[in-house]
């Protein structure tokens, strides 16, 4: 499987022509170019075109490209899903997903108009039915087909729904927030967290990043590009956390270990699943370190 960093996911609104110019210099792994809430219904159209123009214009270098369309129902839905598929990203995010039904049926327009592989799907999570059904979201996964790679939390649109408070410390999230983890990594999902509002207050921002890497996201979403540099070294693995990594590998590749489920390595018992997880930070780590030496 392909890893790639998704520590930093910026919305981009797809009306305004300055900022997606502006994103080609924005340290952010991906940009979301949002054709649904940061668009007035007058500006569908246009967004529609000018975020079409500026993936297939390409010029982003390494960051990843999706875009996001209109929920199903609405205007602007069909219109959005032709010219996303047309564009040829590498996302799509479905908003509002409720049911795994909601991936594959633009799973189904993705597949039938013959885009590349590719073109993955990511699916917010942002309603009271998306909560109740995460594992069966999360598990359309096992289907090729479905082309599903990621879970996007909407949180904001979540605390609308439920009545939900965002303040301290988003205790009243934690439930939904674990839920979605947990059924991203049963289905082999990377999942990135919502976004926070006051992007002004950056110790406030820090310490949600802290707590969303602690939950176990892959990233976080974000509404401000003075949040990219911050949301990126908080989801970073530390010098001393892939030390620590290559050790356990070193270990496991010595020839007196390599049938051993579990050796002592310093003084404490280490196993093979802390050999897989040693793995990840590495590969997440180099994944890193090349998409930073890539010129932009």
């Amino acid at each position: 499987m392909l890893i790639r960093p998704r520590r930093s996911v910026l919305y981009m609104p797809g009306s305004n022509a300055r900022a997606l110019e502006k994103a080609k210099t924005i340290d952010a792994d991906a940009l979301i170019l949002d054709l649904e809430d940061a668009v007035a219904p007058d500006a569908k159209q246009q967004a529609r075109e000018q975020v079409a123009a500026a993936v297939k214009g390409r010029g982003y270098g390494r960051r990843e490209l999706v875009i996001r369309l209109n929920g199903a129902g609405t205007p602007w839905a069909r219109d959005d899903l032709k010219a996303a598929i047309d564009a040829g990203p590498d996302g799509i995010l479905i908003p509002k997903v409720n049911r795994p039904e909601d991936i594959a049926d633009v799973a189904h327009e993705v597949n039938a108009a013959g885009a590349p592989a590719t073109v993955r799907l990511w699916a917010m999570m942002e309603t009271p039915l998306a909560m109740l059904n995460a594992r069966d979201i999360a598990g359309a996964a096992a289907d090729p087909q479905s082309r599903l790679a990621v879970l996007v939390m909407g949180t904001n649109d979540l605390a609308k729904e439920t009545r939900a408070s965002l303040a301290q410390d988003r205790q009243a999230m934690v439930p939904w927030l674990m839920t979605c983890v947990a059924a991203a990594r049963a289905f082999g999902l990377d999942i990135v967290d919502g976004v926070y509002n006051d992007f002004r207050n950056e110790a406030g921002f820090r310490a949600e990043c802290a707590q969303g890497r602690l939950f176990g996201f892959d990233g976080k979403t974000l509404i401000h590009p003075g949040q990219v540099a911050p949301c990126n070294d908080a989801f970073r693995p530390s010098d001393q956390e892939i030390a620590s990594a290559r050790t356990i590998i070193d270990a496991f590749d010595r020839p007196e270990n390599a049938a051993k489920g579990a050796i002592e390595l310093d003084g404490r018992m280490v196993e093979r699943l802390h050999l897989d997880v040693a793995r990840r930070t590495v590969a997440i780590a180099e994944a890193i370190i090349a998409s930073e030496t890539i010129l932009t």
